[in-house]
């Protein structure tokens, strides 16, 4: 997964915007959906937060209050380091997170948590406890044509290929999972879910 994100960096904002490879996808109300998503994330109220697997940044810029973004990928930090330059960024493991416990007020995540399987899952879940009281998790939506898990087979624009496994989620289903919480969005494409003891 880190060699495929590394390699993916430069073109990851395809993905987010409907470029490069992702032209040509049909993806009803994506970019209207992307938009209320993200206006959902800006409304929530401002804290000390940790966005672990920022990637580029893209939605690391919108998140309120004081930032910290945490990448495995130099290629990814680099990008987001130049998109959000008021936040800090650290390069470090998603599930040995370098800081303190109850360092921050809110972990904030970002189409990671759908990629990890047991027992990363559970690892990820007790180190974001540890750090933050709050955990917010933006992932897809479950569609009708895709499985709740999967593996699925990646291509970037240098026609690499690679092997991801892949989860969709309900958001009543998401909230479950992280031992309850509440849906700030949901749609076609994205689901977000905010849990707090």
């Amino acid at each position: 997964m880190k060699a495929y994100y590394e390699a993916r960096a430069p073109e990851y904002d395809d993905w987010w915007l409907g470029t490069g490879l992702f032209e040509q996808r049909d993806r009803p109300g994506w970019d209207q959906e992307r938009e209320a998503m993200i206006a959902s994330l800006a409304a929530l109220p401002p804290s000390r937060t940790l966005d672990v697997a920022c990637g580029t940044g893209f939605l690391t810029r919108h998140l309120p209050g004081e930032v910290t973004g945490l990448d495995q990928s130099a290629s990814m930090l680099g990008l987001a380091s130049t998109r959000v330059p008021d936040a800090g960024f650290v390069q470090s493991d998603a599930l040995r997170l370098p800081f303190r416990d109850g360092t921050f007020d809110r972990v904030f995540t970002s189409h990671f948590y759908g990629h990890l399987e047991d027992p990363e899952r559970s690892r990820f879940l007790a180190e974001a406890r540890r750090v933050a009281p709050e955990l917010v998790i933006v992932d897809s939506a479950l569609r009708d044509d895709v499985r709740p898990a999967e593996h699925q087979e990646r291509i970037l624009e240098d026609g690499s290929r690679w092997q991801v496994f892949k989860r969709y989620f309900e958001p009543d289903e998401l909230a479950a999972e992280l031992g309850g919480g509440e849906t700030i969005f949901a749609g076609r494409w994205f689901v977000t879910v905010r849990s707090a003891p």
